[in-house]
């Protein structure tokens, strides 16, 4: 692995090398992250980096795109037929760049947005004030409720009818229940906007089948293509048949120049084996761990933000435990289990420090593991908080850690 590499620059080498021991070594528990397949790997690492292809399948403004537009309508094709969905535009380089593009495609700059509070799960591009949602549009929010910290659709309603949106922005970074798309549908048409679903946490378990779509209801719905599809680091929008036309303007020219082709290709890989019927197999698993894994937990006297999860992913409350955010991450991590600080709702902490920490299934699923694992897991991170202040009994939980990892080896041919 990585020979030329290390013969060209060894330095470069080293880290692949490094990160890929690192991944090895540590149960990945970030709800974002995934491990792709060898055959997305090789298409990502493929010589369609070397084609310009500005435009579309059809419409290039350069030529020799012949074999690229092959590639991108197959992956246009099967994410149509993955989600269900009239059209599908594959180029857009990430989750971030796909909401961008799906905003300004119904927006102008000065418009309202009513979106999913930061922290209360929302994600930057849902209208935080130093993201380009926040700074191009006057986003106002919406939140989860105290005590159940679930969103109360008639609320929504009502903020909806006071500010009057132009689009209603669902899904999250940090949300682990089921959304009532029909609800939001709804609001949106009785305001007069446009209903725009992030779905890139829940892609891939839509895909399988194992939680509600949001695209019989959204007019258009954006997402990533890694996280719980387990495809390439890239973004992906479908949406009604008549509402292709103003995104792919806004995409191309309005927004991105040259598309990405390996990675588009790399997509239409993913797609395909989403459509396999063991993706349901696994898409199931990463339900049912983080099923197990919140039963676990609670337990064991951890605080969970709306008290277990409906996805892939939960957030923990980490203040009754005696530590903050920040604290747990450095904890897990000298444990060998990687997740995230992350705020939680009514958080009195800031952002850099935060009450919680969000953990996810669907790395340590794809790696194999499944319901012992996830109690073992639980059983090693409140040990690891027991024995805070003893570094002798951080080593060896880091080793039962480790060993764990090693019992189901990732990317072993390598």
């Amino acid at each position: 692995m990585y020979d030329v590499v290390r013969q060209t620059d060894p330095e470069i080498a080293g880290i692949l090398e490094a990160e890929l021991g690192r991944q090895r070594t540590q149960l990945e528990m970030i709800a974002s992250e995934n491990f792709t397949s060898r055959a997305v790997l090789e298409t990502m690492g493929s010589v369609l980096t070397n084609k310009y292809a500005e435009g579309y399948p059809g419409k290039r403004y350069y030529g020799g795109c012949v074999h690229v537009d092959e590639a991108e309508m197959l992956a246009k094709r099967r994410a149509c037929k993955l989600f269900g969905a009239d059209r599908a535009m594959v180029q857009p380089h990430s989750g971030s760049t796909a909401n961008m593009t799906a905003y300004l495609a119904f927006c102008k700059p000065g418009d309202k947005i009513l979106g999913l509070s930061l922290s209360h799960g929302g994600h930057l591009t849902h209208g935080h004030p130093v993201n380009f949602s926040g700074l191009f549009f006057e986003a106002v929010h919406y939140e989860v409720e105290p005590g159940h910290e679930t969103i109360d659709y008639d609320k929504m309603r009502e903020q909806a009818k006071r500010e009057r949106p132009r689009i209603l922005v669902g899904g999250a970074s940090a949300y682990p229940r089921t959304w009532d798309y029909e609800a939001m549908k709804s609001i949106a048409d009785e305001v007069g906007a446009v209903f725009i679903f992030d779905m890139a946490h829940i892609a891939g378990l839509v895909a399988g089948g194992v939680h509600p779509s949001p695209v019989p209801f959204a007019d258009v719905v954006t997402s990533t293509t890694h996280k719980t599809l387990r495809g390439p680091r890239g973004g992906v929008i479908v949406c009604k048949k008549e509402h292709l036309k103003a995104i792919n303007k806004m995409n191309f020219p309005g927004i991105q120049g040259g598309p990405l082709m390996h990675m588009i290709a790399a997509k239409a890989v993913c797609f395909l084996e989403c459509l396999q019927p063991e993706f349901k197999t696994y898409a199931q698993q990463t339900l049912d761990n983080a099923q197990v894994l919140a039963s676990a937990l609670l337990d064991k006297g951890f605080k969970l933000a709306s008290g277990g999860t409906d996805n892939h992913l939960l957030l923990v409350n980490c203040k009754p435990k005696g530590l903050n955010g920040k604290e747990m991450e450095e904890l897990l991590e000298s444990v060998s289990i990687t997740c995230n600080k992350n705020t939680v709702p009514f958080d009195e902490e800031s952002p850099f420090v935060t009450s919680g920490v969000r953990l996810g299934t669907p790395a340590l699923t794809t790696r194999g593991m499944g319901a012992d694992e996830m109690r073992k897991i639980a059983d090693i991170m409140d040990r690891a908080v027991a024995s805070r202040d003893d570094e002798n009994a951080l080593v060896i939980l880091r080793g039962e850690a480790e060993e764990m990892g090693k019992a189901f080896p990732l990317y072993p041919e390598f």
